[in-house]
């Protein structure tokens, strides 16, 4: 059995809790609850795309968030919105459903300046706080960036916080590119042994009682 296509948002659930991430995504047989936090997101997500792309007014509950779309679509480059990519095993790029992929990835909003030789990622967040903010998710879409688009030299990304009002930035050079991929790498080889060996152990966190919906796990407390 194989752990590809992976992407960031498997990486992280299944280091959060193996377990948890067998029971979700790979038996499933327990379905993660939609919560309202997922919707409103959802709805933030299709709405500035719309903004950004084809210019359609904001509906009035994401008005707040015109100031800070504004800064970007106000920027030199062709504008990507939810732009999806893939990579191979051997990070050559591919489409996001190609046989063979191996890695995907969705850009919330890619601006490509090709005079300049750079791109911006930007990754839209409506969580109340940008105190845990990882910026891997960003690494990562970089890094595809650099795949896909290869006179690309310099990437700035950002998390764009709308609701804490927060722009969490970094800036990763094409240069760099192979020692950033070394650590992705290993965490989908940590990934795929435990796909080799069917060794999925709970990782028991203070989120299991409360939030955890595989309740035949010792750690849940509700079983």
């Amino acid at each position: 059995m194989s752990a590809s296509p992976w992407s960031y948002s498997r990486i992280k659930s299944f280091e959060q809790c193996p377990k948890q991430f067998y029971h979700l995504k790979v038996a499933k047989d327990y379905k993660e609850p939609i919560s309202f936090a997922m919707n409103y997101g959802n709805e933030f997500h299709k709405a500035a795309e719309e903004y950004v792309r084809n210019g359609k007014d904001l509906p009035k509950k994401f008005l707040f968030a015109k100031a800070a779309l504004d800064v970007l679509n106000e920027k030199e480059g062709s504008k990507l919105c939810e732009y999806k990519m893939g990579l191979t095993e051997s990070l050559d790029p591919c489409g996001f459903k190609a046989r063979g992929v191996w890695w995907r990835g969705i850009v919330d909003l890619l601006i490509l300046d090709v005079d300049k030789k750079i791109a911006w990622v930007v990754d839209y967040k409506t969580g109340k706080s940008a105190r845990y903010a990882d910026k891997g998710q960003l690494e990562l879409m970089a890094l595809a960036t650099f795949k896909h688009f290869p006179f690309v030299e310099e990437v700035r990304a950002g998390l764009l916080f709308v609701i804490a009002e927060a722009f969490i930035k970094d800036t990763y050079s094409s240069d760099n590119a192979e020692n950033m991929w070394e650590k992705w790498l290993s965490d989908f080889t940590t990934m795929q042994l435990a796909y080799d060996n069917d060794v999925w152990n709970p990782k028991p966190s203070g989120l299991c009682r409360n939030h955890c919906v595989v309740v035949e796990c010792p750690h849940n407390g509700r079983n």
